[in-house]
């Protein structure tokens, strides 16, 4: 069989594997050594390709998609340097668990290591952030081969969703020429067999659960115990929130939920959530008073990281960290019991625990709960003249509409959204890149999550608006729905609140990091439209209208660091001075 068939079939047949075994979606990077890849998944009917011309942006596309649809995603890019650009989503994938098949084009072995062009060693090149890794072998079509070349796409799904997700990557050596011929018949039938079913047949994967015995240990560790807590950081199973609030309910506990846990907004119950927890803890003699006799987590840590002291003050206390399958997930160093088991299954579990009656203290349910109404009342009242942060971040969750997603960055962004976006009945997802918790491709990433049609906005702060902003491209080429609230500090914001704003001779070039750019032009040359505001009111009706039109648009507040710093430290003060005034001992 000549070399353009052999490189037909064998490519043909590991793109229809993987369709076959549930991938939907490819970006794809255009180059010259990764034509095979390229063209053959724009060829096959049954996936949708995107196209991203940079690197960067296309591996944080593909990995908002990813994150989004909860799905396996592939990307495809050609050998050299583009493979070093995926590096930076593939370390935030594997630790946001997020599952990515990265197929990387490469020069074929008698070109490697004597100086032919876009030839860098990529095998196993990014280490330990991928799950798996295969060098792939050179394309033939000989039945064996066939049937090698479909297995390793199969156990490339599988291997990036099994238990925590994460990426994948498969290296594929090519030799020229590199166009293959579709006119050849039956090229996406295994072994010139045409089926509809995967090659390797399914994979049968359960949940994990505590046996009985295992439950019964668990309840005996708290049945005595009078104060307990239920801690939910970020997770995305759809599932949990029901679950979770359910057992809080039946045990009169407090739940301290993470915006990105998805527990604050949806149709199940609200009542035990406290979400202003971090304004809460951030005065000592409150997190004293609130001394927790056990603790339950669930998911990785929360963002806050008044929460995080609270931890570190406490370690005596009883901490149990909920794992769906495995990992260590644990910043505060305090002796931690982890229990590897379905959340959801644990939630239903416990609740179903023979002979267990709570003798938990209802009073401290109450003092939370009230404690919470003081927090929520300082945070939610109040106008200012100009449009604060703050401020921002609470009119979008009044009008963000029914099922849809807001993606924040890091930074400022994802802490005023912990801070003011309170429950609500309405279906709001909140997704942001906290494994590794850079700024950078926020809006590519964001981008990709509006490939689901749902609506999109996107927090982003100047710097990483900045940073990313080749992304926006993507919306503009795909046709995207994204509203994107830009919050323009002129600078690194979070700075202004830490240690290094003191000093002042290098703080500005240092850590202020102004730019003084004029962000309208962005949007205008992405073929998106724009808006300022200036108030609450204005803001809002900006969202509204963006919400109701098609394509990008950018809506802007610009605000002063230094008047950020002081309208958060007035709202934290006055709840701590109420709190104090009517708890304090």
């Amino acid at each position: 069989m000549e070399h353009t068939e052999c490189l037909t079939r064998y490519t043909a047949n590991f793109v229809d594997e993987l369709i076959k075994n549930g991938v939907t979606d490819v970006v794809i990077s255009p180059g010259s050594r990764s034509t095979p890849l390229a063209l053959t998944f724009t060829e096959h009917p049954a996936i949708k390709e995107w196209i991203i011309i940079d690197e960067r942006s296309a591996a944080f596309f593909a990995l908002g998609m990813a994150k989004q649809s909860e799905n396996a995603v592939a990307l495809v890019c050609t050998s050299g340097t583009a493979t070093a650009n995926y590096f930076p989503a593939i370390i935030e994938a594997h630790y946001s668990r997020v599952p990515l098949i990265v197929l990387t084009a490469d020069r074929p072995h008698e070109l490697r290591h004597i100086g032919a062009p876009q030839a860098i060693e990529q095998i196993k090149m990014y280490g330990d952030y991928v799950k798996w890794f295969q060098e792939m072998a050179v394309p033939e079509a000989t039945p064996e081969m066939l049937h090698y070349v479909r297995n390793n796409a199969a156990r490339s799904v599988y291997m990036a969703k099994e238990g925590n997700a994460g990426p994948v990557h498969l290296n594929f050596p090519y030799r020229e020429p590199l166009t293959p011929d579709f006119s050849l018949g039956n090229i996406w039938e295994p072994l010139g067999i045409e089926t509809e079913e995967k090659i390797n047949g399914f994979t049968h994967d359960g949940l994990k659960q505590l046996t009985a015995y295992q439950l019964q240990l668990l309840v005996k560790k708290i049945e005595s115990k009078q104060k307990g807590l239920i801690v939910c950081g970020p997770q995305m199973d759809e599932h949990f929130a029901e679950a979770v609030t359910e057992l809080a309910n039946e045990w009169g506990l407090p739940i301290l939920a993470d915006p990105l846990s998805q527990v604050r907004a949806g149709s199940h119950r609200l009542d035990n959530i406290i979400e202003g927890y971090d304004a809460i803890l951030r005065n000592k003699q409150i997190r004293d008073q609130l001394k927790p006799d056990f603790i339950i987590r669930f998911g990785a840590m929360p963002v806050s990281k008044p929460y995080l002291f609270y931890m570190k003050e406490n370690k005596d206390v009883l901490q149990f960290v909920v794992e769906n399958y495995s990992g260590y997930r644990d910043p505060s160093g305090n002796v931690t019991e982890f229990i590897f088991a379905d959340s959801v299954c644990l939630c239903e579990d416990l609740l179903s625990v023979a002979d267990f009656e709570n003798t938990f203290d209802a009073t401290w349910l109450k003092t939370w709960k009230d404690m919470n109404n003081v927090a929520k009342k300082h945070l939610l009242t109040g106008q200012e003249e100009e449009i604060t942060e703050g401020e921002a971040v609470r009119s979008l969750f009044e009008v963000t509409p029914e099922d849809s997603y807001v993606y924040a960055a890091n930074s400022m962004p994802i802490r005023d959204v912990d801070t003011f976006f309170m429950t609500t009945d309405k279906k709001v997802t909140l997704l942001a890149n906290r494994g590794a918790n850079g700024i950078d491709g926020l809006l590519s990433s964001g981008i990709g999550a509006a490939t689901s049609g749902k609506q999109v906005t996107i927090v982003a702060g100047d710097l990483s608006f900045y940073h990313d902003m080749n992304g926006l491209l993507a919306a503009k080429q795909h046709n995207l729905d994204v509203t994107i609230l830009l919050v323009n500090n002129n600078g690194g914001g979070i700075f202004s609140f830490l240690p290094q704003s003191n000093d002042k001779k290098h703080f500005e070039a240092l850590f202020g990091t102004p730019i003084d750019i004029d962000f309208r032009y962005a949007a205008f040359m992405y073929g998106g439209k724009y808006g300022n505001a200036n108030t609450e009111d204005e803001l809002k009706k900006l969202l509204e209208t963006s919400y109701k039109q098609e394509g990008l648009h950018v809506i802007e507040i610009k605000t002063d660091r230094t008047e950020n710093v002081e309208w958060h430290r007035k709202k934290w003060e006055a709840i701590e001075k109420e709190i104090l005034e009517r708890w304090g001992e």
